[in-house]
């Protein structure tokens, strides 16, 4: 929506049809948290993916449920779900399918892979090979899938929520730069607290487990819901915050931050984009009509610590990504 089109009223309606429309996604959030303790954030910001359509790369150490969130939030939506283990030895046609020739009619037919669905569990993305990982990035930038001579639309919503473990980087193919912009958020699993940590022990010590996780939403109402994050009103003002912060990973200089030799690459117009819609989806979480500058540094980090690439110099000063997106949110001015 234009700044200068939308009335108060106009944002006031939107914030009731909203606040309606966004309670589906609380009932997921229930269903989850019937197998998930603590996981709160990693939670919201699938729920962002949905709402925008944004894929999600999840990392952390194994043992920390990154699987069991994809897997029960799949299950508390009516829709098709495919989990795919990546392996050294996979290959492309593993994943998108391939020709198979049947000799009675002497033709070729299309036999499509696990990627025709619409919520992709990619786990351990980064031990399948490069050529495995470009053909997913078709299905994740297109919304497509090239078999042969053919080319088949993928049904939507589509979400691809690809997970690697940080630690063991032997049998590892890391994600090119280019492959990494493509995810809208990187999201960083943490351990759970002392309390998380005793309620995990109280709830799952058990030989035999089983959460009755139900469907609570359709893949109509997250379309419908997307319509509505569309429209979510996004001020001037913080449009131009938005791109202060892109600005700021590639000429820190400009902003008054001394992190020009830190920073080898900074955030794509992707992640302009990217920042605009989370902001929005954010918002529409909290059941507002309109994003503040609050929903962009809510969700500032995850959008740009994975597009942010720093030099050999922070890597000798042990600066990370993070700390210095981290800064970049912390001293650029919001409005």
């Amino acid at each position: 929506m234009a700044a200068e089109t939308v009335s108060h009223e106009a944002i006031n309606a939107l914030t009731a049809q909203i606040k309606q429309q966004s309670e589906p996604f609380q009932r997921i959030v229930g269903q989850v948290n019937q197998v998930l303790v603590g996981q709160e954030q990693l939670v919201h910001r699938m729920l962002i993916g949905l709402l925008t359509g944004g894929h999600l790369l999840i990392e952390g150490v194994p043992g920390l449920a990154k699987t069991t969130a994809v897997a029960n939030l799949a299950k508390a939506i009516d829709t098709g779900f495919q989990r795919l283990q990546f392996t050294p030895d996979l290959l492309p046609a593993d994943l998108i399918g391939t020709l198979v020739y049947r000799p009675q009619d002497q033709t070729f037919v299309v036999q499509k892979g696990p990627i025709f669905s619409n919520l992709i569990l990619a786990d351990e993305i980064n031990r399948a090979p490069a050529k495995v990982q470009s053909a997913l990035l078709e299905a994740m930038q297109e919304g497509q899938v090239t078999i042969g001579s053919e080319t088949f639309p993928l049904d939507e919503p589509f979400l691809v929520m690809a997970t690697q473990n940080p630690v063991e980087q032997e049998g590892t193919y890391p994600l090119p730069e280019a492959q990494t912009d493509r995810f809208m958020l990187k999201v960083v699993v943490e351990y759970p607290t002392r309390d998380e940590e005793l309620e995990i022990l109280r709830r799952m010590s058990k030989t035999h487990t089983k959460f009755d996780v139900k469907a609570v939403t359709t893949p109509a109402e997250i379309m419908a819901a997307r319509r509505l994050v569309d429209q979510v009103y996004v001020a001037e003002n913080v449009e131009n915050y938005i791109v202060d912060l892109v600005m700021a990973t590639r000429t820190p200089q400009a902003y008054g931050l001394d992190l020009a030799d830190l920073i080898q690459f900074g955030g794509s117009p992707r992640a302009t984009i990217n920042l605009a819609l989370a902001a929005k989806a954010n918002a529409f979480l909290s059941g507002r009509g309109y994003a503040t500058p609050q929903d962009v540094k809510a969700i500032g980090l995850d959008v740009l610590r994975h597009r942010v690439i720093v030099t050999y110099e922070a890597e000798a000063e042990e600066r990370t990504s993070e700390a210095i997106v981290q800064e970049i949110l912390d001293r650029v001015q919001a409005p």
